[in-house]
């Protein structure tokens, strides 16, 4: 399991072990979203992008 600790407030995020690239994890302390990256056996995140509102698509 990876722990890491969040980009904005810098708590620490529990990583499960079957983490994959791509998965959204939010820090339980401030609610900030993070982008879960995998290469090889390094773990790291970053912000996840904001989604935006799509009208009349």
């Amino acid at each position: 399991m990876a722990d890491l600790s969040c980009l904005v407030c810098k708590s620490e995020i529990e990583l499960g072990e079957q983490v994959s690239t791509g998965e959204i994890v939010e820090c339980e302390s401030c609610g900030q979203e993070h982008e879960v990256q995998v290469q090889s056996n390094l773990v790291t995140i970053a912000l996840a992008p904001e989604i935006e509102e799509t009208w009349g698509e």
